[in-house]
């Protein structure tokens, strides 16, 4: 079964995350690039119908959360804004895109476990 809700967020993710690279640190271009295709990755997999990827959204949406959040440097950005590009960058991927990828994976399994339930 696939999850288009799901699916649409990864896209977005990931062209934010095109659109983001450029403008991060260059010390954090390689682990940029591997979170990247791990996004890439599981567009494809959800796009593909494999369910058991949505658990995995959830949980690599939960750690981006709490990577923003215990990152001071992160933190600082986005409290001051002295770069305001990246601060509304990490908002807006780190923050938004990331609880509505886990949002919308909860709602896809608990819509997959009711489909299941009913035949």
């Amino acid at each position: 079964m696939k999850s288009n809700e799901v699916f649409v967020i990864l896209v977005l993710i990931v062209a934010l995350g095109a659109f983001a690279i450029p403008f991060g640190s260059p010390k954090f271009f390689d682990e940029s690039i591997a979170l990247e295709l791990a996004f890439v990755i599981l567009a494809v997999l959800i796009w593909k119908g494999y369910s058991t990827a949505l658990y995995f959204c959830i949980a690599l949406g939960i750690i981006v959360i709490l990577g923003n959040s215990f990152s001071p440097a992160h933190v600082k950005l986005m409290t001051t804004f002295s770069k305001p590009i990246n601060a509304l960058i990490l908002i807006v991927g780190g923050y938004v895109l990331a609880g509505l990828l886990v949002y919308t994976g909860m709602r896809a399994i608990l819509k997959i476990r009711q489909t299941v339930k009913l035949v």
